[in-house]
């Protein structure tokens, strides 16, 4: 069994309203479906996504299967706003994990707290089957440290794309 991590496509970004109430990008369409026929999703697998429209967005257009929703795989909650200093914000929220790295930012321990346990249960539930999860990409990081008991990949966090796909496999869990 493989845990399948995906990364939503690119966001409609709007400054004016919080990024987990951001759309997906309809210019960023073609890269999910060039991800759905690559070949790097398994064709059958339990599919869940978080609740951000973006993730859900980007679960729909990858599977005609049912997806499961699941509020514990929302992202790292941030206060509404862009940050010129956002990745910097970011390194420093998993350099500091009980304390949020800007106001209005969850501490990324809060973060882990939620969506480890969701992501166990689930993992638990279906054992053999591979699982697709939808979703984001600093929850993804903290998520596939805390599974493999690694430091968090920042160098892999800072490269993902919209879309892009982390594989898990049972081996490293």
């Amino acid at each position: 069994m493989t845990l399948f991590l995906v990364r939503h496509g690119r966001s409609l970004v709007d400054p004016d309203r919080p990024a987990s109430e951001w759309d997906l990008d309809p210019a960023g369409f073609d890269a999910v479906w060039e991800l759905r026929g690559s070949g790097r999703l398994p064709a059958r697998a339990a599919w869940f996504c978080s609740p951000e429209p973006k993730a859900q967005q980007t679960a729909q257009l990858l599977t005609d299967g049912d997806v499961g929703i699941v509020d514990e795989l929302r992202e790292h909650e941030r206060a509404a706003g862009l940050l010129d200093d956002f990745p910097d914000r970011v390194r420093a929220a998993f350099a500091e994990p009980a304390e949020p790295a800007a106001p209005g930012w969850e501490p990324l321990a809060a973060t882990r707290e939620r969506l480890l346990p969701a992501v166990r249960r689930i993992l638990d539930v279906h054992g053999d089957d591979d699982v697709v999860m939808v979703g984001h990409g600093t929850a993804w990081t903290l998520l596939v440290a805390a599974l493999t008991g690694r430091e968090p990949d920042l160098v892999r966090w800072a490269s993902l794309g919209m879309p892009d796909v982390i594989e898990v496999p049972a081996a490293l869990r």
